[in-house]
């Protein structure tokens, strides 16, 4: 079976009207696209939590160690870890009940997943940039 990821413009759209995203594999180093992206969005009004086991605070926010240890709802899980550990991060969202949107970041991607996670009913974007798609749409 094929995988119904999002697709059109509106509805990326409307998915970036969203506040709270959790930004797994966010970076506290500038320069890096981890870290620029979640802080572009960050600039932008979106509420951005940072999920890294490795770093204490990010973009002035505190950094948890996984989407469980996050107490606030969340809109979308954005990642940026490689194809690889997606699957466990998407079944870790698909353990909590606010969390609409599975996104992946420009390169990253699983079918696998993706389809777990729209079989749970939640919206899925692969293999795309959210500022890109910010920029583009929103801005």
């Amino acid at each position: 079976m094929a995988v119904e990821s999002v697709e059109s413009d509106a509805d990326v759209r409307s998915i970036l009207e969203y506040d709270t995203v959790a930004v797994v594999g966010c970076s506290s180093t500038p320069g890096k696209a981890a870290h620029d992206i979640p802080a572009y969005l960050d600039e932008r009004g979106y509420e951005v939590i940072p999920v890294n086991p490795f770093a204490d605070e990010i973009l002035g926010r505190p950094a948890r160690d996984s989407l469980a240890d996050v107490d606030e709802e969340i809109d979308v899980v954005c990642l940026f870890r490689p194809s690889e550990e997606v699957g466990d991060i998407v079944d870790e969202a698909l353990e909590r009940d606010d969390v609409k949107v599975v996104w992946t970041q420009k390169g990253i991607r699983d079918d696998a997943a993706a389809e777990r996670a729209i079989e749970a009913g939640r919206e899925v974007v692969q293999d795309r940039c959210m500022m890109v798609e910010h920029r583009r749409l929103v801005a």
